[in-house]
């Protein structure tokens, strides 16, 4: 039997990708007969108690780091990865774990690996985005800055230091290649959806049509969280083009985030208050009924290094319910999407493409089925968790071996 200790930037009862993909990798690998424990950073705030139980999962916490340092701008990572380490390493000698597997970011990965060297155990680290990438996205740095270079450093510094690298995605495969790590040492586990936990799409709720105004409209929708990266503003740029050829249209924009004031204000100037719809953030148990609202999902992501490289979880857990969507082309999407078969894909950060692309869809029901059909079957067949957790079979018993 493994028993692996996950370090993680945030968990379950917080709801974002991040959570629902460690939630999803956790269960499937203690399907496997693994012991698997769990630690989480200061990111993921105050806390009342050294550890949580949350479904089934037990997440030992680290406090918040305190004190001048942590006031800093640079001193609050570090002093951040002080109390990991210190936690990090109180767990560890705790439940004495085969593997330490720090996950993104490598403010994670960096105290992982001390701490493993110091015990003499194992350290992977497992990549779902380039932290300067996602600094990038959220307006922190520029790419090429100073700070972007420290921080691409810092990140190669740590996959080559640790013992075995994981990822996502091809895309983030190739780019960790390209940094010097032999390609043996590298193993993705692809972005996946618990089938399980999917429902095929249900006619939509009466009620909750009335409520928002979509009784007999047309709904284009996006359902997650408002970064600028997911394109949601060029979806509204090609509103005009499609309400053109479907007045009946109406966009549905479930969740909210740090572009929710700028899509506002964006909808205001194009006058299309009365199209679109910003309903705030729903309970995640609600979600399903307002994804039965949506006729076409949109992923209308924007072209850059972080939509390049890492894939979502998004396309897959349409698929996973049968719906249609278009998404744009960057890499991110293709390595998920086969145009025509299982989604829509359009020319990236053209609107024109986007609205095409759309009026198409909407043009095409007899091609309505067929899509539904490969979809879902792409994501029972290839992309669910027991196919993906099932790489980490053979790095992590080799590691253990020679441990």
């Amino acid at each position: 039997m493994i028993r692996t200790l996950h370090v993680l930037d945030h968990s379950i009862p917080l709801h974002s990708g991040y959570t629902f993909r460690t939630a999803a990798l956790l269960r499937e690998q203690r399907a496997l007969g693994w012991e698997t424990f769990h630690l989480t950073s200061p990111k993921q705030g105050e806390i009342s108690a050294p550890f949580e139980d949350v479904d089934g999962l037990r997440f030992y916490r680290t406090p918040l780091a305190t004190g001048t340092l942590a006031k800093l701008p640079l001193g609050k990572e570090l002093a951040l990865m002080k109390r990991l380490e210190q936690r990090l390493e109180e767990v560890a000698l705790e439940v004495r774990p085969d593997i330490i597997h720090a996950h993104s970011p490598v403010l994670n990965a960096l105290p992982a690996i001390k701490v493993a060297r110091k015990l003499g155990i194992p350290v992977v680290y497992e990549i779902r985005a380039f932290w300067e990438d996602a600094a990038v996205d959220h307006g922190t740095t520029n790419e090429g800055s100073l700070r972007y270079r420290a921080t691409r450093k810092l990140e190669t510094r740590a996959i080559q230091q640790v013992d075995h690298v994981f990822t996502i995605c091809e895309g983030l495969r190739a780019d960790i290649v390209a940094r010097g790590v032999a390609a043996e040492k590298v193993t993705v586990i692809p972005n996946a959806v618990d089938i399980g936990s999917f429902n095929l799409a249900s006619p939509p709720d009466p009620e909750l049509q009335k409520k928002w105004g979509l009784t007999g409209k047309t709904v284009i929708g996006f359902i997650g969280s408002f970064y600028a990266y997911e394109g949601l503003d060029l979806l509204l740029e090609a509103l005009p083009a499609i309400i053109e050829k479907t007045p009946d249209i109406r966009v549905l924009l479930v969740g909210g985030g740090p572009q929710e004031a700028n899509l506002r204000r964006q909808a205001d100037k194009l006058g299309l208050n009365d199209v679109v719809i910003f309903t705030g953030r729903v309970p995640h148990s609600e979600v399903s009924r307002y994804y039965d609202l949506i006729n076409v999902l949109a992923y209308p992501r924007h072209p850059m290094r972080l939509t390049e490289l890492v894939t979502p979880l998004k396309p897959l857990e349409a698929m996973a319910q049968g719906q249609l969507f278009v998404a744009s082309d960057v890499g991110g999407h293709k390595e998920l999407v086969k145009h025509n078969k299982t989604g829509i894909l359009f020319k990236a950060g053209d609107r024109q493409s986007l609205a095409l692309a759309i009026l198409e869809l909407l043009g095409n029901r007899d091609h309505w089925p067929t899509l539904k059909a490969n979809g879902r079957q792409f994501v029972e067949n290839t992309r669910n968790w027991r196919n993906s957790v099932a790489n980490y079979r053979e790095p992590y018993s080799r590691l253990v071996k020679h441990g």
